[in-house]
């Protein structure tokens, strides 16, 4: 008797066979509200029965063309040959003993992959940790032990995770931080080089940005003062803003005058999504410290710190770690998945969707005004939407295109400080006619605006 199709074994196409959300969603819908606490939001309200590839099916037995995988997490696919492989073999001898009590060979392993990986010469060193949050909240720990300083700068739109720190370095207060105060102190934040919204204009973006950059932390914070300036190559959450070129190397070259610990937060943008190993490439700035999660494990968690050793070795022993930290399972999945960017090319592929993705949504702008800018790189991708004939934004709108292509069986994902990005993130594993008709419901939802 053989069970239900698994992973990349499932048909790749979009089917809607019920009304959605389905009858057992919407049964499984009202346990949740019963059994989970309120806080915990849903995007889409069905509930997951199998994945693979580019497609997710629920319960009721509809399937999604996958425009989001699970924010940036399932680059490679839903349950990928080698990610599954590995992770089962590891299952099989043991699940946990704690790498600071005994190790085992897959964490060094990973942190091995992570220094060939990453951008650098340089000699390096790996923590493995549980979340992105965490990675960042360890990054900060490091630069302030290695610098003996203590504060961080941080940029306006910046996203990096939920703890009581990182929500502190968290632009957006909604839905982030609203209520959750106090929030740690000694964090200080400076403009971003956001094309689109700079007021003089895109070609002015980068050299008055990083100059009232380094203003601000100058005349305000002091540079002798600073740890860390921790920075998204790409920003995330805050609505997927490619700084204006030239920026992130002159923040770059001001953190090394000063003693400043330079965190690249890759956590949604690394392991391939931009069509490079990672975002921070395209320019060639070399951070000292890079934290990475997401898509790092094929949809297990693991999360990293990885930099210089001699900024990485300057915490006393006993001073990084955690009792889940490099779970061995996660870090087996961890190698599966880099086995898998390397053999299928994952960064050649993200290439590829940018060039179908950025020719499509670019047509789409030029016939609709409501888009205001298209932007992104590889399969890092996003529209703003705004009123047209203005640069006010429009999350009204945003909302109405992403709930068309929910309901016609497309996932897509909504971001950014207004509500009005509608942001794509395709396993890199999406086969090009199914990218194509995810499109085709896009440009649907659009022409549907009125």
């Amino acid at each position: 008797m053989t069970g239900p199709s698994r992973g990349p074994a499932l048909p790749q196409e979009r089917r809607l066979v019920t009304e959605i959300p389905g009858p057992r969603s919407r049964e499984l819908m009202a346990r949740k509200q019963a059994a989970v606490a309120q806080g915990v939001g849903t995007v889409m309200p069905v509930f997951a029965a199998r994945a693979g590839g580019g497609v997710l099916q629920d319960v009721d037995g509809n399937s999604f063309i996958d425009l989001g995988s699970g924010i940036a997490v399932t680059t490679v696919g839903n349950s990928a040959e080698a990610v599954v492989r590995r992770a089962a073999e590891q299952l099989e001898r043991f699940t946990h003993t704690c790498a600071m009590v005994t190790p085992y060979e897959g964490y060094v392993e990973v942190c091995e992959e992570l220094a060939r990986l990453t951008p650098g010469d340089h000699e390096k060193r790996s923590v493995l940790l549980n979340s992105g949050a965490e990675a960042v909240e360890n990054a900060v720990k490091i630069a302030r032990a290695y610098t003996g300083r203590q504060a961080v700068v941080v940029f306006d739109h910046a996203y990096h995770g939920r703890t009581n720190l990182t929500m502190a370095l968290t632009a957006k207060n909604m839905p982030y931080k609203h209520g959750f105060g106090p929030f740690a102190p000694e964090v200080y934040r400076v403009p971003v080089a956001y094309p689109f919204r700079w007021p003089t204009g895109p070609d002015n973006c980068a050299e008055e940005a990083a100059a009232q950059v380094i203003d601000q932390i100058t005349k305000q914070v002091g540079a002798d003062n600073v740890a860390a300036v921790v920075i998204e190559p790409i920003l995330g959450e805050g609505g997927f803003i490619e700084p204006a070129k030239g920026f992130l190397p002159r923040v770059e070259r001001f953190a090394r005058d000063n003693g400043i610990v330079l965190v690249a937060d890759e956590i949604q943008s690394g392991f391939c999504r931009t069509g490079q190993w990672f975002a921070c490439e395209d320019e060639g700035v070399v951070p000292d410290l890079i934290t990475t999660a997401k898509g790092i494990a094929g949809g297990l968690p693991l999360a990293a710190v990885t930099g210089r050793a001699e900024i990485m070795d300057a915490v006393h022993s006993g001073g990084l770690g955690g009792t889940y930290g490099g779970n061995p399972v996660a870090c087996a999945a961890a190698l599966g998945a880099i086995e898998t960017m390397r053999e299928l090319d994952l960064n050649a592929r993200a290439r590829r969707i940018e060039e179908v993705m950025k020719g499509r949504l670019t047509a789409l702008r030029e016939k609709f005004g409501v888009i205001g800018e298209v932007r992104g790189r590889g399969a890092m991708l996003a529209v703003e939407l705004v009123r047209p004939g203005t640069k006010e934004p429009d999350p009204e709108s945003t909302a109405a295109v992403a709930r068309h292509c929910h309901r016609s069986g497309v996932l897509v994902l909504t971001t950014g400080t207004y509500g009005n990005v509608v942001r794509f993130l395709p396993p890199l594993v999406i086969g090009e006619d199914l990218l194509n008709e995810g499109l085709d419901v896009l440009a649907e939802a659009f022409a549907g605006l009125g």
